[in-house]
């Protein structure tokens, strides 16, 4: 199944590349593509100068080759008892270049992981030619035929745009799980933040992953159409995911670094950020609007106010909305809390608020840098920043 290397382009070693979505920790990173070919999107910090380009399949396959050498090493470290210890482990490492170092820490992570999943790499890596994609699955399965998932981001754009005998067989080799950026359902929004999509589009590709029986994950960006489209961007959105019963939901809200093209927008005026406050009540909206689907909505992101939104519709949908409605009904102060304890990681859940220990530990923060309800949301501005 090895190849020999026969691109004109030089295998310069193994890769991975900058981001994968927190559901890939344990995943073994896989290199197809570098960076990503859209790359206009004006809330996106990612990918920003820097070109796209597609990796030889025979530069992947080697990288797959080199992990799989590695592994089979581990595997005569083990003790009796199928333990790997991370000292024998990194001995190895005192006789290995830096590319091959990388290789084997890679490997030697999946490895103490349960070597259950892989992620392809980057941000839209179907877009290579279907054949290319197959190659890439078959050598992945044949190597490491226990895996239970491989998963990959993919654009709306580019879904659209393989036939679904593709998709089927991309499915058959071993392609399982689907994460697309929805981001919003609204076109206004869409085409505001240059996504090069529209809700159509995003509709289309949503059910083609679906069908061809692949999981879906779908994203939801809460606070991307600014106060202006607020409510347009809720509703379009659950109007979106209705059609295509996703899933995984999986929030992440806005945040707005200084690099990004977005804050531009953001401080000449054009853009009106939603305060937490308003981005709750924004989700609240999101939330009601989905109907007759079985969704899985994740709040699994530290961008997020509330990581305990974690359930399945239609049954949790109340359950979810009551969280939400809690928070809403709170005095001002105890909101605030919440808001600088939550980043923080002192504060994860509404139910924190019931440890004098965690309260106080976060109300001597408040005090000491001088937040009170009427400043708090220029100290989260800063705060979130440290998370994208």
């Amino acid at each position: 199944m090895c190849r020999k290397l026969s691109s004109k382009e030089s295998y310069k070693g193994f890769e991975q590349g900058p981001i994968r979505p927190p559901s890939e920790a344990h995943s073994l990173l896989i290199r197809v593509t570098r960076n990503c070919p859209w790359n206009h999107c004006s809330f996106c910090p990612v990918y920003k100068n820097t070109k796209f380009s597609i990796r030889p399949v025979e530069h992947v396959i080697e990288d797959i080759e080199k992990v799989y050498k590695f592994i089979e090493i581990l595997k005569g470290l083990k003790d009796r008892n199928g333990h790997l210890f991370h000292k024998d482990a990194m001995a190895l490492t005192k006789e290995l270049d830096k590319n091959n170092r990388m290789a084997f820490y890679a490997s030697f992570q999946w490895v103490i992981s349960g070597m259950e999943w892989i992620f392809i790499q980057d941000a839209d890596s179907l877009i290579i030619k279907p054949e290319n994609m197959l190659a890439i699955l078959k050598h992945l399965k044949y190597r490491f035929p226990n895996v239970a998932r491989i998963t990959s981001y993919a654009r709306s754009h580019t879904l659209v745009r393989i036939s679904d005998g593709n998709l089927i067989a991309m499915r058959a080799a071993g392609l399982n799980r689907i994460h697309i950026g929805l981001e919003s359902g609204s076109d206004k929004v869409l085409e505001r933040v240059k996504k090069g999509v529209d809700q159509t589009t995003h509709i289309k590709a949503g059910q083609k992953v679906k069908q061809a029986g692949m999981e879906l994950s779908g994203y939801i960006m809460p606070g991307l159409g600014g106060r202006e489209l607020s409510h347009d961007h809720a509703l379009k959105s659950a109007h979106a995911l209705n059609q295509i019963d996703p899933d995984f939901i999986r929030i992440r809200t806005l945040a707005i670094p200084n690099s990004l093209p977005l804050y531009r927008a953001y401080r000449s005026g054009h853009f009106l950020k939603l305060t937490d406050i308003e981005i709750v009540k924004e989700l609240r909206t999101f939330i009601r609007g989905l109907d007759n689907i079985a969704s899985r909505i994740k709040s699994d992101h530290i961008l997020n106010l509330f990581e305990e939104i974690d359930g399945r519709l239609p049954q949790d949908k109340a359950s979810i909305l009551a969280t939400i409605d809690s928070f809403l009904e709170m005095p001002p102060k105890r909101q605030a809390l919440f808001q600088i304890g939550r980043r923080l990681g002192v504060l994860n859940r509404l139910g924190d608020l019931e440890s004098p220990r965690r309260v106080a530990k976060v109300e001597t923060f408040c005090k000491d840098n001088s937040i009170t309800p009427d400043n708090v949301e220029t100290i989260i501005e800063e705060m979130v920043k440290r998370f994208v």
